[in-house]
């Protein structure tokens, strides 16, 4: 748990014994590109024309700054001649022409692995996109940051042990990239040595199978596309003698050298959100482009971004040197777990799979005391509640977080015996039978595609209506103090939550249809080794691959009738069914066949006549015997659209345009 008396003292020592260093955020702006007006001239309600500008902002940070040190390896750092750690990064701003008609609100909205663009707004909003990720490459359209290597003191590599992960590779395939994982940007993880008697490689047939080591002199830290076996050296790379087996999956572990000291991004994060918010020019006497027009600052970020959000919290991130909350508000959507990014050797690319940190640290937004892992009690705004700056905060998620991202020791802990309380400042809200992000939305009763290498019909169910309307209350509640909606989100208490098996779910028996039964993608109690910080999933992870000491209860939400997830905030295609949706789908070939088809969710249409029903044996009502005919179903969609208007789920404009498409 956190001291936080004494991390309270030590930020106010530090301020009265060096307040100079409080200059240390973004000392350079450098605009690159202009466009006024932008996006063909067309204006956006109360903001009008919009303009958008982009480049660079250089940065300095303090290395024994108490709100820089947690940085992992930021003391490894090189430093300038004032002993500063210096960074870069790009941004991208959208900004009403005229800032008269701005709203006073800055979004800043955080790339997904570098991908993201500022967006007009009607409400005048002020958009921000910037560069964290540090491990991703940079090319045109992606916002990146440049951090340093960190390095021993006397000037030698700092090395530690890495570990890759390869499943479902082609047929015929020769050589792997290092780092080729799925929703890896980019790995700067090179190996110390080509020497590959230094490295292990194992492969194994299933994932109870024992692994079975491939000698040294079989593969190599090389590229094999051109010529035969060991082929080119290349650092980057591996490849086997007689090429890779499809069937298998293999596993590298190896020592790298040279560091990135990626947590930098959590601090330039913080410090253009800073500077936009608050400062009048940087050190050269280039004007803040926003300067004295921002009132609120917020943050959004989905999947990969959202888990930054809940760990820029966690880290004490929403502070700024000098002391002032950064964000007023906060949705963390999507996002389950900590991102992987502050730690020695991290890849802020990765997602859930098997190995990955993400899900060791603190969870909760509320203390709650991690017996089951032997932690004290510990929750995600205690550094933010010692300082006084905590956002307000929308946490919003779907029906596949519970099953492939982890959801459920953030609601209940890792002893899945109580529901956690949420704190005043935080609000919750479930997508009931989601995939990753939601669906494509419609009203259509044909089954769409699967997706790629699953079994089950893509899921369409959609979250994008009901996050629009979210979003509204989000800003109204930081801007007006507006009280948002109450939180809707599945409790143990209301026996809302179960063991993911198809008896608990009480998941009906659809012909055809594969069973949930062993999908969930389970929370693993991992060993990473004594210089870990398993709280802030931050430090040195010293052993790869690590130990699993134990499996921690993981529930997910029970089932109605049609095996749809029951509570929580269902869109208006929820409500009006035309299928059952799942937050779950089955890979269907290659090393995970059987098992969670990774982001995607399910769709089975409901059969569209009881005679139909009947001959197939599908215990699910069919559409004929839901809604009569078609005005029946207009009439189910009306109720469902009103009804959500009227909790503020939905706005008035998207109500009506959906009536119109299901009309």
């Amino acid at each position: 748990m956190i001291n936080r008396t004494a991390f309270a003292a030590a930020v106010l020592s530090y301020a009265l014994l060096s307040c100079a260093a409080l200059d240390a955020r973004v000392t350079r702006l450098v605009i690159e590109q202009r466009e006024s007006p932008a996006y063909k001239g067309q204006s956006f309600g109360k903001g009008g024309q919009y303009e958008t500008l982009g480049g660079l902002f250089y940065g300095e940070l303090d290395p024994k700054d108490p709100h820089n040190a947690i940085i992992t390896d930021i003391q490894l750092a090189p430093r300038n001649a004032l002993g500063m750690v210096e960074y870069s990064a790009t941004f991208a701003i959208s900004k009403p022409v005229d800032m008269s008609k701005s709203s006073g609100v800055l979004f800043y909205s955080v790339p997904n692995r570098g991908n993201g663009a500022p967006t007009p707004s009607a409400d005048g909003h002020v958009s921000v996109v910037s560069g964290w990720q540090g491990d991703v490459l940079p090319r045109p359209g992606l916002e990146t940051i440049t951090v340093p290597v960190a390095k021993n003191p006397d000037g030698s590599p700092l090395t530690g042990p890495v570990f890759e992960r390869f499943i479902n590779m082609a047929a015929g395939t020769t050589t792997l990239d290092i780092g080729s994982a799925p929703y890896v940007a980019l790995t700067y993880q090179r190996p110390l040595t080509l020497d590959t008697a230094k490295a292990s490689l194992t492969k194994r047939a299933s994932p109870t199978a024992p692994a079975i080591p491939i000698p040294s002199n079989a593969w190599a830290f090389a590229d094999c596309t051109k010529s035969g076996f060991p082929g080119t050296p290349d650092p980057s790379k591996i490849c086997v003698k007689g090429g890779f087996d499809p069937a298998f999956e293999y596993e590298l572990v190896f020592t790298a050298k040279d560091p990135l000291v990626l947590g930098i991004g959590f601090a330039a994060t913080r410090d253009l959100n800073s500077f936009l918010r608050y400062a009048d020019r940087d050190d050269t006497g280039v004007a803040n482009p926003v300067a004295k027009q921002i009132r609120w600052a917020l943050s959004r970020g989905s999947s990969q971004s959202g888990n930054f959000i809940r760990t820029f919290i966690n880290l004490g991130f929403n502070q700024d040197e000098a002391g002032r909350i950064v964000w007023d508000g906060a949705n963390p959507h999507i996002a389950a777990r900590q991102l992987a990014l502050n730690f020695r050797f991290a890849v802020g690319g990765g997602a859930a799979g098997l190995y990955e940190p993400g899900s060791e640290a603190v969870l909760w937004w509320s203390d709650y005391p991690d017996a089951a892992r032997h932690r004290p009690a510990a929750g995600l705004l205690d550094r933010c509640t010692t300082t006084r700056t905590c956002p307000k905060i929308m946490e919003t998620f779907g029906a596949l977080e519970f099953w492939y991202l982890r959801e459920s020791p953030n609601l209940v802990g890792t002893d899945a015996k109580a529901d956690i309380p949420l704190p005043a400042n935080v609000r919750r809200y479930f997508f009931p039978g989601t995939s990753h992000g939601g669906g494509r939305g419609g009203f259509s009763s044909a089954a769409p595609a699967p997706p790629n290498g699953c079994v089950l019909s893509a899921n369409p169910n959609p979250e994008t209506e009901t996050m629009k309307a979210l979003t509204v209350a989000l800003v109204d509640w930081v801007t007006k103090g507006t009280e948002p909606p109450p939180s809707r989100y599945p409790r143990l208490d209301r026996g809302e939550l179960v063991p993911a098996t198809k008896a608990a779910m009480n998941f009906p028996t659809i012909p055809g249809a594969p069973s949930p039964e062993g999908l969930v993608n389970m929370v693993a109690d991992h060993d990473y080794g004594p210089e870990f910080r398993y709280a802030d999933l931050s430090g040195v992870i010293t052993k790869e691959p690590p130990v699993v000491k134990q499996v921690i209860p993981t529930l997910v939400p029970k089932v109605d009738a049609d095996g749809s997830d029951v509570g929580g905030v269902p869109s208006v295609l929820r409500q009006a069914p035309l299928g059952s949706y799942f937050g779950w789908n089955v890979t269907a070939g290659g090393f995970d066949k059987g098992k969670q088809c990774t982001l995607s969710g399910g769709y089975i249409p409901f059969a569209k006549t009881k005679a139909e029903r009947l001959a197939a044996g599908d215990p699910r009502p069919s559409l004929e015997e839901r809604y009569g005919n078609h005005a029946g179903y207009v009439a189910a969609v009306r109720a469902a659209a009103e009804k959500a208007v009227n909790e503020r789920f939905l706005l008035r404009d998207d109500a009506d345009r959906l009536i119109a498409q299901a009309s």
